[in-house]
């Protein structure tokens, strides 16, 4: 697809700066720039490439005060980081697939929409139901009773346990499992443990990405419940009657213990973990490798460390942990 500057602005609601005619015929990084191609600067650290880059078009952001001369036509948006989500879209060549490949294994009792994908080696239990325009990747397993929202894809080895609800235009990536048993063992008197049977469901509403690896465990009873519009990495743990409220985006290997809610618009980094039964509030921020022990009550905290404190507190805790290193001479 060629696309011209101009006509690339008018999607973004952009201002062209230099030929609108100029002629974009895909993407690049902005220090890997190729004729032909549009790039994005929305991060300072990499605004030495944009003088010398030889991409066609750059999109930035309305707020950027270039140093130097850009030799590439420049599209000034409002946030570049989400404009070039959008262009990106324009030159995804990525098509919709219809049709059932065999050998599948579907029951007679399951309902499946209009212009449905349905991959081979794929399982779907009875009494399940396939929503219009669903693409079901090859050797997905879905259980009984589920029900898979409109246009929501199921990438290859995903696996949707028995009673489990997706809602529409759902993505979720190759060998996630979504309800598997949650953590629940009781301790008996003789030492041994007694496991607490899992009797609930998971429910992921509408707009919800879940990455490859990560797991959503089902409630011990009721349901573990993933909000609209919510983003989950890698190799994330989301364990039993955890609920994430809507627009929290989640990054690698985090782990919720269970029963714990965390609020709407939460930003979360790597490898956090998250102990049971507390409570994070709305726009919270928490940062890599941190530790949450207890409930977050205040709304648009940034915490760091473990376990999670303020981040103005844990900056100045760490300046005197590296004085407190230093041999005097």
């Amino acid at each position: 697809m060629d696309l011209t500057a101009g006509t690339i602005a008018g999607h973004l609601n952009g201002e062209v700066i230099g030929d609108e005619n100029t002629i974009v015929k895909g993407v690049s990084r902005i220090e890997q720039g190729k004729p032909g191609t549009l790039c994005f600067l929305a991060n300072p650290k990499y605004e030495r490439y944009i003088y010398d880059t030889r991409a066609s078009v750059v999109l930035i952001n309305r707020s950027f005060v270039p140093s130097g001369e850009i030799p590439a036509t420049i599209i000034k948006v409002d946030n570049a980081y989400e404009a070039i989500a959008q262009v990106l879209g324009f030159f995804s060549n990525k098509k919709l697939k219809k049709g059932k490949e065999f050998p599948c294994t579907i029951s007679r009792k399951v309902s499946i929409g209009k212009k449905v994908y349905i991959g081979s080696h794929t399982y779907i239990g009875k009494y399940s139901k396939i929503g219009n325009g669903a693409q079901i990747y090859p050797q997905v397993y879905i259980g009984e009773n589920v029900q898979i929202g409109a246009n929501t894809v199921l990438y290859a080895g995903v696996k949707v346990y028995d009673g489990c609800i997706i809602g529409a235009n759902c993505v979720i990536h190759a060998n996630a499992v979504i309800g598997a048993d949650g953590f629940g063992f009781a301790p008996t008197a003789d030492g041994k443990y007694r496991k607490i049977p899992q009797t609930g469901i998971v429910t992921i509403e509408d707009d919800v990405e879940i990455g490859a690896n990560t797991t959503v465990d089902r409630a011990t009873m009721g349901t573990t419940l993933i909000k609209r519009g919510v983003k989950l990495d890698n190799l994330i743990q989301v364990a039993h009657n955890v609920v994430i409220d809507e627009d929290t985006v989640i990054a690698a290997q985090t782990g919720i213990a269970g029963s714990s809610k965390v609020g709407k618009h939460c930003m979360i980094g790597g490898q956090v973990g998250i102990v049971g039964h507390v409570i994070v509030a709305d726009n919270t921020q928490i940062g890599a490798q941190a530790g949450v022990i207890s409930t977050v009550k205040e709304e648009n905290r940034v915490l760091l460390g473990m376990p999670a404190i303020d981040h103005m507190d844990y900056m100045r805790a760490y300046a005197q942990f590296r004085k407190s290193g230093k041999q005097k001479k």
